[in-house]
């Protein structure tokens, strides 16, 4: 049986993420920033700046890995939608995995799980900020529940143009 907090899948274990996952972490965020477009962040994470978004993650916007023994295959994270009180039962999502590791169902084990830790917290909805044409994350979006409410035009300026965001949306309750 596995211990609170972690959910076992086959070969893979989902669990918070800890200090020690801070080096992988960054590598799959760094690799997603330099190599793609499926972030709008252009600044690769130094190890100061990992330990400051870790540390941001606590009970309420947890951060989870995805791993198969010592090695970090994918990260999920929920996030704080916006500042203001009104919003604080809303959160944004993001899922990461790692190169040479996407395609095998890793995303949905871990948008699947912020969803579940997302309810458990007593958050009403979750929104995800996916550049538009990222098909790959919008198609996993989808599958679990989340629909299209908005396309911001010409938003993210990134390796030397212009991209939309898609707004998805989950309501939990």
């Amino acid at each position: 049986m596995a211990e609170a907090g972690i959910v076992e899948r086959g070969t893979v274990t989902l669990r918070r993420a800890r200090a020690a996952d801070n080096e992988q972490i960054a590598a799959i965020w760094n690799d997603a920033i330099e190599a793609s477009n499926v972030t709008t962040d252009t600044e690769p994470r130094t190890p100061e700046a990992q330990r400051a978004w870790l540390a941001r993650h606590g009970d309420d916007h947890p951060a989870i890995v995805a791993t198969e023994g010592d090695e970090v295959l994918a990260y999920g994270s929920l996030s704080p939608y916006r500042d203001k009180p009104a919003f604080r039962a809303t959160v944004e999502d993001s899922v990461y995995v790692k190169a040479g590791r996407r395609g095998a169902g890793l995303g949905s084990l871990v948008l699947a799980d912020l969803l579940r830790l997302a309810r458990e917290r007593g958050h009403h909805a979750v929104m995800a900020r996916i550049i538009a044409d990222n098909e790959a994350s919008r198609r996993l979006h989808a599958r679990l529940g989340f629909t299209l409410v908005g396309t911001e035009r010409a938003t993210a300026f990134k390796h030397g143009r212009w991209h939309d965001v898609a707004i998805m949306q989950s309501l939990l309750d």
